[in-house]
């Protein structure tokens, strides 16, 4: 069974960040990373990211 790709674009916690070797973000874990940030949650969890919400969603 293949996991949900989550799409970081869309999650309201995503960020771009001045920092050219960790550019992408997430406010929800408190990380930067060189990839999205809900693939190394699945690299390092094997689940997908559970913190994931919408933008524009309340």
């Amino acid at each position: 069974m293949m996991a949900k790709r989550v799409d970081c674009f869309k999650c309201k916690y995503f960020y771009v960040t001045w920092d050219q070797r960790f550019p992408k973000g997430c406010r929800a874990f408190e990380f930067k990373t060189a990839r999205l940030p809900s693939m190394e949650v699945l690299r390092a969890s094997g689940q997908p990211c559970m913190r994931f919400e919408r933008k524009g969603d309340k």
